[in-house]
């Protein structure tokens, strides 16, 4: 075979490929900068981003970091990897999600670090695999075992610190917990069963727990009674209507026949609504249309009826009212009925909302949420949504840690004399995986504007004494988290610290990249980096001209 002496090709001309060190650091640089956008909102004295949607120019306010990697365009697919441990963190835990991207950003530095360095990646990354394992051990030795009331309070009020809900936080996560209570089953909490529902208007202070649940919704028909004393419920996933006959073709060659089609619909309706009448409900609720026609024999018969209830509003209901779901209305009988002593409709600002009160035992409760604009009920909600995930994960796992980023000093303290007992060059790994750990008290103290190495330095030397030693960002201080009741789940610091580690290692391992032309963009960060090693803030001139747009 004659030899081939000109280059082959196998991609397309308008392919990029990326190999070695400069995938590598493209990818590193997108990561940290991806980092460096919410790590201004990390802590009781973070900062808000406003998010501002291009197509129809909706606002959103908030410093919640999984809502602002959501709402964020993020087209670099490493930084995308980060979004994906964020919604991972949010789904698992409901808190942490800014901890988590950050921690992933501060390990890409260290690995860059150590990698120019002279290091190899696999190196690095096995010196992470220790580090993140023995931190695993050390996570479970400072736990400690609690679920009762109080802590679960201080786990609700420190989740929602630095909030939209600050200022509040003692009154809203006072009401978290009650309905975290009424539900908790054991060592288990469905979030499902609690509902928060906001309202614009009226102040934070308004916000309130329902004595049983409520649905965001008014009756079928305005002639229903819109109250009902000793409510026998009736709770189906049927369809009370006729199936729409708009594209079926009905031929009739007498006039006659005809009214006979429309009395036959009239009567078959009549038969639905007695078979409801004649199970002794007064009250209806139906996942599914109700036709007017049996609107008006329940109306007439006094019972009060809602079309199209939510799946998730018809599950309180059952766990609430003992009301079975029923599929087939030949099924519906008295036994089949859920009991309540008090339903009624009200207009709450200007929502209708129908509350289920006076109810035996329910297993599900409601929790309505007030705020003077949209914007700020809005991240209440977001607040009350993560404080109900990490009391929901300390039901299920009683396991807690002292906040203030004391788990992380004590974590990184312990890994640097476990670095120690290592040969070889997988120490300097799990050294730099202690140090990129601090990042979480150093950003604390720096969104707070305190001199961040001195109390580094105090921080740490406080853990040789007593390892609850956090960061009181609001007097300054080195204090005991305990004491300060500054309480967080296990799990968020679990779940943060493995992720990160996870993401770090996936991104680590990538030497090439191909994309499609104009997909990624060449970009020498060591040209877009501050003095700090991080890049810097968006909007500052620090947008590298080369870089994909993030946002």
């Amino acid at each position: 075979m004659a030899q081939i002496n000109q280059p082959m090709y196998i991609l397309r001309d308008d392919t990029e490929r990326f190999q070695g060190n400069q995938a590598l650091r493209m990818n590193i640089f997108a990561s940290q900068l991806l980092a460096s956008i919410v790590r201004t909102t990390l802590g009781p004295k973070g900062m808000d981003k406003m998010l501002v949607d291009k197509k129809m120019g909706d606002v959103v306010v908030t410093n919640d970091g999984a809502t602002i990697l959501q709402e964020m365009d993020i087209a670099h697919p490493a930084a995308k990897m980060l979004v994906e441990i964020a919604r991972k963190q949010e789904n698992v835990v409901g808190d942490g999600t800014t901890t988590v991207v950050i921690i992933a950003g501060e390990l890409l530095k260290k690995a860059m670090e150590l990698y120019e360095d002279g290091i190899a990646i696999p190196t690095i990354l096995m010196g992470y695999r220790l580090a993140v394992a023995k931190a695993m051990d050390i996570l479970y030795s400072i736990s400690t075992d609690a679920r009762d009331k109080d802590t679960l309070f201080g786990i609700a009020k420190t989740a929602m610190t630095g909030k939209g809900s600050d200022y509040a936080k003692d009154e809203l996560a006072e009401l978290l917990v009650q309905a975290a209570l009424k539900v908790e089953e054991g060592e288990k909490l469905d979030k499902t069963l609690i509902k928060i529902h906001r309202i614009n208007g009226g102040s934070v202070e308004d916000s309130l727990i329902v004595d049983g649940i409520y649905i965001d919704q008014g009756r079928a028909n305005e002639s229903m009674p819109e109250e009902m004393r000793d409510a026998k419920i009736a709770l189906m996933k049927y369809p009370l209507e006729l199936k729409d006959l708009e594209n079926a073709k009905v031929d009739f060659t007498d006039p006659l026949q005809m009214q006979a089609f429309l009395d036959s619909e009239q009567e078959t309706l009549k038969e639905i609504a007695d078979k409801i009448i004649d199970s002794g409900c007064n009250v209806l609720f139906c996942q599914k249309g109700i036709d007017d026609v049996v609107q008006h024999h329940l109306s007439k018969a006094g019972i009060m009826a809602f079309k199209r209830v939510k799946n998730t509003d018809v599950k309180r209901i059952m766990k609430a009212t003992g009301a079975e779901l029923i599929t087939n209305i030949e099924d519906l009988t008295p036994d089949t009925l859920g009991k309540a002593g008090y339903i009624h409709q009200e207009k709450v600002f200007d929502q209708i909302i129908t509350f289920i009160e006076e109810c035996e035992d329910p297993k599900a409760s409601s929790i309505l949420i007030r705020g003077s604009t949209r914007h700020v009920s809005s991240e209440i909600e977001r607040a009350m949504e993560d404080a109900l995930g990490v009391v929901a994960a300390t039901v299920e796992d009683g396991k807690v840690v002292y906040g203030g980023g004391a788990p992380e000093i004590e974590i990184a303290r312990q890994l640097k004399v476990y670095a120690n007992t290592i040969s070889g060059r997988e120490q300097v790994a799990v050294n730099a995986f202690a140090d990129a750990l601090e990042i979480v008290p150093k950003t604390l103290s720096e969104n707070a504007g305190l001199n961040t190495i001195d109390l580094l330095v105090e921080l740490r030397a406080a853990h040789e004494d007593n390892i609850n030693m956090g960061l009181d960002v609001f007097e300054g201080k080195v204090v005991d988290m305990k004491e300060a009741g500054v309480v967080e789940p296990q799990r968020v610091k679990k779940q943060a610290i493995q992720a990160a580690q996870e993401a770090c290692e996936m991104i680590l391992r990538i030497d090439d990249l191909v994309a499609a032309a104009g997909a990624l963009q060449k970009v020498d960060p060591d040209e877009n980096l501050d003095h700090s090693g991080m890049p810097p803030a968006p909007g500052m001139g620090g947008m590298p001209g080369g870089m994909p747009p993030m946002m």
